[in-house]
């Protein structure tokens, strides 16, 4: 009974040691986004001219005039000009009750009726008042976070305090996407470099939050780093070769008009970006070879490394074609409308393959499953190298 009673204290010790580690981690990563976030914080004393245009919510208090009407040819879309007599709900001019003309067409049509919450583009005439400039959308922001809050409540009720962890976890990669990376990369660091800081960053977080700090945890960690780094290396030694690159991409343009007095560097883009659109499925396909991994090191403690990672292999090889299928059919639905266009333009298949749209999603989403398929031998010799004797 005594050393039943000695185990049980030395596994809750062990287990208080583990939740504090990963407190302690936790906050370290934390504080790694705020104090990131803080110095790379850009004071633009000046205004751009997105920051002056003014935008805020109202209702359609009144239809004064309706002149639209559905066309044939636009599927039941109805273009023609509406009167509105609106009323702003947000801003310094809440509760201001303005007319507007609302212009319908196909590719701009926020069809308006009475009551339709709308966004508002205001400007101010020559004695100071207020004035409708245009309607440029719906009002989505109460659906749009209904959506995120159903998301977040499935997540959380079914997994648990897992499904915390993962809601958390998908907060961090997120926030740091937003204020360490896209920061850097208009501060000039290299994009590839950064992308690759910042997927090494989010995963670790991410995976810590989910399984705490263990052995599995490391396995994993390390595997999905080395993954979407290979994902990328990949990438670029391809797109140095064909050659394609970030001013290949629709988008240059934009960036180069835009950003002509900064020092972002557009070359670097394109492997950034699958850097990024790769690390979650890694991450998936590095988790649960893992922690599969760690689960035979459980049942079985004596298990040879060879055959763990024999193991290791063969269930990353059932998750790595399904893995691998899903990401390369997320980039064939992100431009699932530009291949309708070479069907409808009848284009020759050498022209469709040799075009830089064809070849940059190629390239980004085969790369990204050859980082799924070079993590699964990766987390299986880390797994069979580094779980301990008596699980994970």
């Amino acid at each position: 009974m005594k050393w039943q009673t000695d185990t049980g204290r030395s596994l809750r010790t062990l287990a208080k040691s583990h939740r504090l580690a990963g407190a302690a981690v936790g906050l370290f990563f934390f504080l790694i986004l705020v104090l990131g976030g803080l110095l790379l914080r850009q004071e633009n004393d000046e205004l751009t001219a997105a920051q002056k245009r003014m935008f805020a919510v109202a209702r359609v208090t009144d239809v004064l005039a309706d002149e639209a009407k559905a066309e044939p040819w636009s599927e039941g879309l109805r273009l023609g000009i509406q009167q509105l007599e609106v009323e702003v709900l947000s801003g310094p001019y809440k509760g201001s009750v303005l007319e507007a003309v609302n212009y319908l067409s196909a590719y701009a049509n926020v069809d308006c009726s009475l009551g339709e919450r709308i966004i508002v583009r205001l400007d101010l005439d020559d004695s100071g008042e207020p004035y409708v400039v245009s309607i440029p959308n719906y009002d989505r922001g109460l659906v749009l976070a209904g959506m995120v809050a159903v998301f977040a409540l499935l997540l959380v009720v079914i997994g648990g305090w897992k499904g915390v962890m993962a809601l958390l976890g998908l907060i961090y990669t997120l926030a740091a996407l937003w204020f360490l990376l896209i920061p850097l990369v208009l501060r000039g660091v290299s994009p590839v470099l950064a992308a690759v800081g910042i997927v090494a960053l989010t995963a670790v977080a991410s995976l810590l939050l989910l399984t705490g700090f263990t052995r599995k945890t490391l396995c994993a960690g390390l595997g999905c780093v080395c993954g979407v780094t290979a994902a990328g290396l990949f990438a670029g030694a391809v797109s140095r070769i064909t050659p394609i690159g970030g001013f290949n991409m629709p988008e240059a343009e934009d960036l180069v008009l835009r950003a002509y007095d900064s020092p972002l560097e557009i070359h670097g883009l394109l492997v950034s970006g699958i850097l990024i659109a790769a690390l979650g499925a890694v991450m998936d396909v590095a988790m649960s070879i893992s922690s599969a991994c760690a689960e035979l090191k459980e049942v079985d403690p004596q298990i040879t490394p060879g055959r763990l990672f024999r193991s290791g292999m063969n269930i990353g090889r059932d998750a790595m074609g399904t893995m691998a299928n899903t990401l390369i059919l997320a980039f064939a639905g992100a431009s699932f409308n530009m291949l309708l266009l070479f069907q409808i333009y009848g284009y020759p298949l050498i022209q469709i393959i040799n075009s830089d749209t064809m070849a940059i999603e190629l390239i980004q989403s085969v790369a990204g499953s050859v980082g799924i398929i070079l993590t699964v031998p990766l987390v299986s010799l880390f797994s069979a190298l580094l779980l301990p004797r008596k699980g994970g």
